[in-house]
């Protein structure tokens, strides 16, 4: 019997006792431990934006006021399905009395529509949209391709770590030391999106290149051994 064969037929209990535990442990410093934390944040190239409309109606009846909703979504949604990129997001409509209103206008429906646009076509959804009646325009949010913001956090992690090096050299110099080693990476990252106001005036056009950037920020907690 070959000897794996017999390591085979030896009882699981002998190969693995239940009172073994497995440990793995880091790298131990044997001088002066150094911890560190680096925040670095970039901008990258918007590739499409978000757009968000609040779309209302008033009639002197809830069901007058929901039957004008209707109209109007139609008409708005014919205006944007040849410039979105994908589909409408549409809430179900929301209706309540107005307070203070003229009895021929008592109630309110109202409802968000919500979708991506491509920069090509950011214009003119603000100036076709915003000319509807009873749509508000409620803003364009800066969105980056998904090439762009992985790159953007490569450089932010590149950055964050020729700093930490730098200033963890800069330490060990201070205090006499030579020898400077990263023990340990903690990455916290974060994507934020940039909203931009949207109105509509005939004589201006809205430029895609001249609304707020994507941002995206890294955060990295940094031990390093000095000696």
């Amino acid at each position: 019997m070959s000897l794996f064969a017999a390591l085979l037929l030896l009882p699981s209990a002998a190969l693995f006792p239940r009172t073994a535990k497995a440990e793995i442990q880091g790298p131990v410093c044997r001088g002066t431990l150094l911890q560190l934390y680096v925040r670095e944040s970039g901008e990258s190239r918007t590739d499409r934006f978000r757009f968000n409309l609040r779309l209302e109606a008033e009639a002197s009846t809830t069901s007058g006021a929901l039957q004008k909703l209707s109209g109007r979504q139609a008409r708005l949604r014919e205006v944007l399905e040849s410039l979105v990129d994908g589909r409408l997001v549409i809430p179900a409509p929301s209706t309540y009395a107005m307070a203070g209103s003229q009895p021929s206008s008592d109630y309110r429906a109202a409802t968000t529509i919500t979708g991506i646009v491509g920069r090509s076509n950011y214009d003119t959804l603000i100036q076709r949209a915003g000319r509807l009646p009873g749509v508000r325009l409620q803003g364009m949010t800066s969105l980056p391709s998904a090439e762009g913001q992985d790159r953007l956090q490569d450089q932010l992690l590149e950055k964050a770590l020729q700093r930490g090096r730098s200033q963890a050299e800069r330490t060990a110099s201070a205090l006499g030391l030579r020898r400077v080693v990263l023990l340990r990476i903690d990455q916290r990252s974060h994507a934020s999106t940039r909203l931009s106001a949207m109105g509509v005036n005939a004589s201006t056009r809205f430029r895609p290149e001249e609304a707020p950037l994507p941002k995206a920020s890294l955060s990295l907690a940094l031990d390093y051994c000095l000696n």
